[in-house]
């Protein structure tokens, strides 16, 4: 307990980053030794650190430990291996669940929060797939494409990990809420973050960092340019891992920073077996330099995101959609509330230009047979939405960019 207070406090302090609190703890051989001498050490013309009291440590500890959670720190040998030799490591990560599933291989799937239903459903086939070969579905439990993984895995009890950006007991969005206490019984949630953390837009960078430095690759399924789904899969090329695309139609703006990582050197893919290949010799026991090499492709990225500051990809996330997550034959949660969402406006944010059967439609929203068809009539009387011969329904062109 002692080292786990010393471990937790040091990476508490202000001004003590990830780098930091390992160089530190290097230096002095540990944690502890760390604290002690942290206070002596040159500041550099900014304010000595703020240590944080030993007692409100002991009070996170204890009520993590009440709320069935646990954690690990870089000193323990139940840190995650390919986690651990990311250069910014989380020094300690507080967990809900089963601890062994973050050493188990697993890939990362993420995408565009406000997804189209073909995004949605490939999503959740492609987790279900790669949950059946296998694989751990790690991903982020935002709305749309995180959400969509979550489930996909969980649909044949398969393993999934929840990365968060906020505290174990800050559930977010609110309405994934019994996703993330179904996750924590199947899987494992974790983060950074300590209890009482409501996530706000600069956290959301570190939850990326742990996607991408969880898992063996990283699947892209609807990107924007310069959303923060491109953020995660520019640290996984950055770490050493596979990226994986899923190609999209180029008149959707959900589909053009995905269609440009095929563009710089992605691996295509449209279903399981374009992953398998890349990733079934790894052994995630070894150190990713083993693994991987000195294997890099930091020009995937450079046209798509020309050196963002930080905060500009905070930004990425403060125009947070309200979109009601996709409803799958899953074990039984609980209903998402009702929301107040126009029938019309939000089967435009599901619909694309690959058409879709109505029947399917229907079940991937929140509203009645009756009311879909009345919204889809005058969707289509406006020329926003085209109903095709076989009776399947699509976005007319030109309306992708109308629809946001």
């Amino acid at each position: 307990m002692n080292s786990l207070c010393a471990a937790l406090r040091l990476a508490r302090t202000e001004q003590v980053g990830p780098r930091t609190w390992l160089r530190l703890v290097t230096q002095y051989g540990t944690p502890a030794a760390a604290l002690d001498a942290l206070p002596g050490l040159p500041a550099r013309g900014r304010t000595q650190p703020v240590i944080p009291p030993l007692d409100s440590i002991t009070r996170e500890i204890d009520a993590t430990l009440a709320m069935g959670g646990q954690f690990l720190t870089l000193l323990d040998a139940d840190y995650p291996p390919l986690l651990r030799h990311i250069p910014d490591a989380p020094p300690v990560l507080s967990v809900l669940g089963n601890i062994a599933c973050l050493r188990k291989p697993g890939i990362g799937i993420v995408g565009a929060r406000n997804a189209s239903a073909h995004g949605l459903r490939l999503a959740e086939s492609l987790a279900t797939e790669l949950s059946d070969s296998g694989l751990t579905i790690i991903s982020g439990l935002a709305r749309g494409i995180d959400a969509a993984a979550h489930k996909g895995a969980l649909y044949r009890q398969g393993l999934t990990i929840a990365a968060i950006a906020g505290g174990l007991d800050c559930p977010y969005p609110p309405q994934n809420a019994a996703l993330q206490d179904h996750i924590a019984q199947m899987g494992a949630v974790v983060t950074e973050a300590p209890l009482g953390t409501a996530p706000q837009g600069r956290h959301f960078p570190r939850r990326n960092r742990l996607i991408a430095g969880l898992a063996l690759g990283c699947v892209v399924v609807e990107a924007a340019p310069h959303s923060g789904t491109l953020i995660t899969a520019r640290m996984a090329a950055d770490y050493g891992r596979e990226v994986f695309a899923v190609p999209g139609s180029p008149l959707d703006p959900r589909c053009r920073g995905s269609n440009d990582l095929l563009r710089k050197g992605a691996i295509l893919t449209e279903r399981a077996a374009d992953i398998l290949p890349h990733i079934a010799l790894f052994d995630p026991e070894q150190t990713v330099v083993e693994q991987y090499g000195t294997k890099s492709t930091p020009d995937l990225f450079a046209p798509i995101l020309p050196s963002t500051p930080r905060g500009a990809e905070d930004r990425n996330f403060k125009n947070i959609d309200k979109k009601q997550s996709v409803k799958r034959n899953t074990p039984p949660l609980p209903a998402p509330p009702a929301t107040a969402l126009d029938p019309a406006q939000h089967l435009l944010d599901l619909l694309s230009f690959t058409p879709i059967a109505v029947d399917d439609l229907i079940r991937r929203c929140q509203f009645s047979a009756s009311a879909v068809l009345a919204a889809l009539t005058q969707l289509e009387l406006s020329g926003q939405v085209t109903t095709y011969q076989d009776g399947r329904v699509g976005l007319t062109n030109g309306q992708a960019e109308t629809s946001r």
